[in-house]
């Protein structure tokens, strides 16, 4: 199956999963995520339509992004993955939306990083950190929460919670669900769905 065909698939399946779940069609932006891929993948799925893609490491999404984001002003480059306090500078220089706030050491460079460069990518703070002292320390604007479920528990309950902290937060956006479970995300709330494998095939890390 190719990218583009792969894309079609998923799309029409983040549709139904919205249909289903009584939610208005284009609620849900999926994010095709691009790690261990090459930069002709993701050129390749740009061509398809799709303009918002995930990175996990800033190395990686460093040496693939800039000149794509050069060409098509309109790609979106999400960080999925965890973030080291000493690639705060190129996080803000890069990314437009930042998943991975997960602790407060993060945040306050983010916080610094943000002012310095002038450049607010929105930010998502996971679970199992609070968001209150990113917005009243740091003074971050938190745009929604992240998370992914255990391996091996079922998904639909840590999901369901992310949605409510989310909406006793009053933050809009819920990041989660992936490749194996996106539609199921769908269903519990989710504003952004993380999708890899099932747009670019599976991962030779291996090979990486």
């Amino acid at each position: 199956m190719t990218i583009s065909e792969a894309l079609g698939r998923v799309r029409a399946a983040i549709e139904g999963a919205e249909a289903e779940a009584g939610r208005p069609a284009g609620s849900v932006t999926l994010i095709a995520v691009s790690k261990t891929f090459p930069e002709a993948d993701v050129r390749t799925a740009i061509a398809a339509g799709q303009l918002v893609f995930g990175e996990n490491r800033v190395q990686e999404a460093a040496t693939k992004f800039p000149s794509v984001k050069a060409d098509f002003p309109a790609v979106e480059l999400h960080l999925i993955g965890p973030l080291q306090s000493n690639k705060a500078h190129e996080a803000v220089a890069l990314f437009d939306v930042i998943h991975s706030v997960d602790r407060e050491k993060i945040a306050a460079a983010l916080a610094k990083e943000m002012q310095a460069q002038g450049r607010f990518p929105k930010l998502l703070v996971q679970v199992n950190t609070g968001e209150r002292r990113c917005r009243e320390v740091h003074g971050l604007t938190i745009a929604g929460l992240m998370c992914i479920p255990p391996v091996g528990d079922p998904p639909a309950p840590h999901f369901a919670l992310l949605d409510e902290l989310a909406r006793r937060a009053g933050v809009p956006f819920r990041s989660m669900g992936m490749s194996s479970d996106y539609e199921t995300a769908i269903g519990q709330g989710a504003t952004h769905v993380r999708v890899g494998s099932a747009i670019f095939g599976y991962r030779d890390y291996g090979a990486a």
